[in-house]
């Protein structure tokens, strides 16, 4: 594994330090069947190997117990691995048999005379697969490591013999079957394995962020690809809310037949009546809390159903029913800070261990060229002194330069550390707790680095008022450059044309789009929404 981070460590009884992609070098077949050679960026750090290397060098080391290597004399070089972690606090781990710290495989000093996995780089493997291909439909006998080093990406098959590889299969309308022709498998349609009921009247969807991957292992280790959705929410009609009493921003059961999570609620009109939309990333690293009988929450997998597809093996994930109620945990609290670099990923990992302590938990790294951590939470009611002490302390306020207020008969508690740098004062860290309806003027305060020398003490004023008014950014819809929604509009009152020429006028005027290309469809949208100014109907 090369993070630490990732869910599955969890159960892990050993970790082994892997490279990443750009730490790799070797082969990567794309989606048309091209080949191409991949060479490291960047050096590997610590111990960290390549996969194959890890798994050369541990199978070189049971081979040595294996019996029949033994009589004959091969691989007698110990008889158990060594392993050496890489901080005392993993020894004591081990010992104790419970999640590791990345340890890694010592150096393996000799090799035997003859082995079953004489491999030594990543091309002598490449050429043990190249021969298995021979006279199958993916034949790349023809192919060699300095023919994709000298002309670059090559297209499977390429049989011996051949220059050059076949761009389009089956030109000839033979299929690699016995009876050379083509199988269509024929299903019938068959309704979802959960339908809605009353008692769960709402259809779940699950589907990935346009700005993350998967279970977020890399991607949610940076801010700044949290721009665009900022924290975990469940996205329901308008109406659908209206008719529960539901606000924007309110805490709620989303339940299944498997179990349930709470977060908020978000109004989205491209989501179906009847519908529900949580994104598929956030797992119990990001979104927890605890249940009715003191169980830690999981993420949202907690709700999904087992079913699958018997012919393709296919999750059923799309889809699971589920009902939607409002939580009513009178009790919430906000924690936002700037971070140092090195301490933020650190900060993240201790907060999580602090969300089971709350009927609902959330934590999420933020920022863009500077790196911070964003602590939500709920309960019935508020938790024990110490638990909020140690969030501050986690987030750089417990020291005595905060600006603190507290009213324990109400179950208040504000706190907000200032800093002054270059003539300029700014809000670098906060705390609400009890109320936190002044997140509309202070989040926007810290997360766009407003100048603070006007608030001083008024940041720890109850109520939801700005005692200053406070401009924020719109929100983000490019991330590769920034770009705020407000800041399109504002452009698109001055486009003129068909749709596709003020889109290309938008990307020459902000770079929008012009990067990554993943906000294309939501310019194209915003585009549409704001018509042109001036616009003139001429009819003949």
């Amino acid at each position: 594994e090369a993070y630490a981070t990732a869910a599955t460590c969890d159960w892990a009884d050993l970790l082994l330090p892997a490279t990443t992609w750009g730490e790799k070098d070797g082969t990567v077949t794309n989606s048309e069947r091209r080949i191409s050679r991949v060479r490291a960026a960047v050096p590997a750090p610590g111990e960290a190997r390549h996969d194959w290397r890890i798994v050369v060098d541990m199978a070189r080391r049971l081979e040595q117990r294996l019996p029949s290597r033994r009589a004959n004399g091969v691989g007698a070089i110990g008889v158990r691995p060594e392993f050496r972690t890489s901080t005392p606090e993993a020894t004591k781990n081990l010992e104790r048999n419970s999640v590791l710290t990345p340890i890694a495989l010592t150096t393996i000093a000799e090799q035997p005379e003859t082995t079953l996995f004489p491999y030594e780089n990543p091309e002598s493997i490449w050429l043990e697969h190249r021969e298995s291909t021979r006279g199958r439909d993916l034949d790349i006998t023809g192919l060699s490591w300095p023919m994709l080093d000298t002309k670059g990406p090559q297209q499977w098959p390429l049989r011996e013999g051949e220059s050059a590889g076949k761009t389009r299969l089956y030109e000839d309308g033979i299929f690699p079957t016995a009876d050379g022709k083509a199988r269509f498998a024929a299903l019938p349609w068959q309704p979802p394995a959960e339908p809605r009921d009353s008692r769960y009247p709402f259809s779940l969807t699950t589907g990935r962020l346009r700005d993350q991957w998967h279970g977020m292992t890399r991607t949610g280790t940076l801010g700044r690809l949290f721009g665009h959705v900022a924290e975990p929410a469940v996205q329901m009609h308008p109406q659908d809310m209206e008719r529960r009493g539901l606000t924007e921003g309110d805490l709620v059961h989303v339940t299944s037949k498997r179990g349930s999570i709470v977060l908020p609620v978000q109004a989205s009109k491209e989501t179906g009546l009847s519908q529900a939309f949580i994104a598929m990333h956030w797992g119990a690293e990001y979104l927890s809390g605890r249940g009715s009988h003191g169980e830690p929450l999981a993420g949202v997998n907690a709700l999904t159903t087992s079913a699958f597809c018997p012919t393709s093996k296919q999750p059923e994930l799309k889809h699971a029913a589920v009902k939607i109620l409002k939580a009513g945990l009178t009790w919430n609290l906000l924690a936002v800070a700037w971070l140092p670099d090195d301490r933020a990923l650190a900060a993240q990992a201790e907060l999580r261990a602090l969300m089971p302590a709350f009927e609902f938990a959330s934590c999420v790294p933020f920022g863009r060229e500077r790196g911070g951590v964003l602590f939500r939470a709920a309960a019935h009611e508020a938790p024990d002194l110490a638990t909020i002490e140690r969030i501050e302390s986690l987030l750089g306020l417990g020291g005595a330069d905060a600006l603190r207020y507290v009213d324990k008969r109400l179950g208040q508690r504000r706190t907000a550390r200032l800093q002054r740098t270059n003539g300029a004062t700014r809000l670098e860290g906060f705390v609400l707790a009890g109320d936190v309806r002044a997140e509309a003027w202070i989040r926007p305060l810290l997360q766009d680095e407003l100048p603070a020398e006007a608030y001083g003490r008024l940041l720890l004023m109850p109520g939801a008022k700005a005692p200053v008014a406070v401009v924020a950014k719109g929100k983000q819809v490019c991330t590769c450059f920034n770009v705020s929604e407000d800041d399109i509009g504002a452009q698109l009152k001055s486009n003129h044309g068909s749709d596709d020429q003020r889109l290309a006028a938008l990307q020459n005027g902000l770079k929008c789009g012009t990067n990554c290309g993943s906000c294309i469809p939501e310019l194209r949208r915003l585009v549409r929404a704001h018509p042109a100014s001036g616009h003139v109907l001429q009819v003949a």
